[in-house]
């Protein structure tokens, strides 16, 4: 008789962005379906935001502030001696799906990738894009979060995906939008205020938000906040104090809650270079905010509706990105259609329709 796989996920750095939100809502709802879910991270600090999964991860605590390679490299170890034991386990890589795929195969386990970040990230190197694409297709099945990403998959590394949007908990989202905000940067009530929530890396490029903010100094007022954490945190500091923005821009740590400032403010903004499905877009979107985002690859253009949504401008033009939102400022209801079309075009995204799609692809494997 065939016994029936368990459920490894794995994810060696949980770091409160975009993708760990996925990680919390996805793995509990597995759990919720199946027997014997176990996680592998660094991250032990994260247990409590988990329900009924079996945690693994290393004993010390020193593993915790590491970077992302130390993580890998340690979650890889404790991987290979659940697989040496056994290979009849499922893995689902939320990270690391490089270096997953191979230990996975080498162990003979089957494995499911979920991609989360555009290729055009990590893939301009010909010879790297032809090792991803190797190792990808050991792969036994890859999951990306939008049809951009799907195509965009497809073309870079001739290899199919399944495309399930991120399950949005829009009940949570209200919730939490909901409880009270002490803020005295956002007190003044006609002031323009404006936020960005992203981790503070070169993929996000905060200098072209910098440099739209900048330009609008002497022309609106306005304040910004810009939430998060990351090894730019220092460029950006520097880049508010050189400039003499420090009465305009306020710069906070990562945020449990960070939406009782986004329903404080008006505009968000997200720069990005590159993106998977950014997940901050769906929650402005939820709570009525007007957007303005890069046009990068993937997910802001099929989010915002090819711009019917919100505001798509070109990679690091900040001057379209002032232009739109001293725009906005001037004449506010020109732009409650587009804040509606977002809104209103957040079906797509169901959190029940999603989680099953996950939980059917799943399945097919643990038999």
């Amino acid at each position: 008789m065939i016994k029936k796989k368990k459920l490894i996920i794995f994810m060696p750095s949980i770091e409160g962005g975009g993708v760990e939100k996925n990680l919390f809502i996805v793995s509990n709802y597995l759990s919720s379906k199946i027997n014997n879910v176990t996680l592998i991270t660094c991250n032990s600090e994260y247990r409590k935001s988990f329900k009924g999964i079996n945690f693994i991860y290393p004993k010390s605590n020193f593993w915790n502030k590491k970077n992302r390679i130390y993580k890998y490299f340690i979650c890889l170890i404790l991987l290979a001696k659940i697989l040496f034991k056994s290979n009849n386990y499922l893995v689902f890589a939320f990270q690391a799906n490089f270096y997953c795929t191979i230990l996975s195969k080498l162990f003979g386990a089957k494995i499911i990738l979920r991609s989360n970040a555009s290729p055009s990230g990590y893939s301009r190197i010909f010879l790297k894009k032809s090792l991803y694409k190797f190792i990808f297709s050991l792969a036994d099945d890859i999951i990306v979060n939008s049809y951009d990403f799907k195509s965009q998959f497809k073309k870079t590394f001739s290899l199919n995906s399944i495309c399930i949007y991120n399950p949005l908990n829009f009940t949570e989202i209200i919730k939490k939008s909901k409880e009270k905000l002490i803020f005295p940067f956002f007190k003044k009530k006609k002031i323009l205020k404006i936020i960005n929530i992203a981790r503070f890396t070169d993929q996000k490029d905060h200098l072209t938000l910098l440099k739209a903010l900048k330009f609008l100094k002497n022309k609106i007022e306005f304040r910004a906040v810009i939430i998060g954490q990351g090894i730019n945190r220092e460029l950006i500091h520097n880049f508010v104090n050189d400039n003499g923005l420090q009465k305009n821009i306020k710069i906070l740590n990562f945020q449990k809650n960070p939406y009782k400032y986004l329903k404080a403010s008006d505009i968000f903004i997200l720069t990005s270079k590159y993106e998977g499905l950014p997940n901050v877009l769906l929650e402005a979107a939820a709570l009525k905010k007007f957007i303005i985002s890069t046009n990068c690859p993937t997910g802001p253009r099929e989010i915002l509706m090819n711009g019917k949504a919100g505001g798509l401008v070109k990679l690091g033009d900040y001057k379209s990105i002032s232009k739109i939102i001293m725009l906005f400022n001037k004449d506010r209801k020109k732009f409650n259609k587009n804040i509606n079309v977002a809104f209103n075009s957040l079906n797509r995204f169901d959190y029940n329709t999603n989680l099953k799609k996950y939980l059917k692809v799943i399945k097919n494997y643990l038999i």
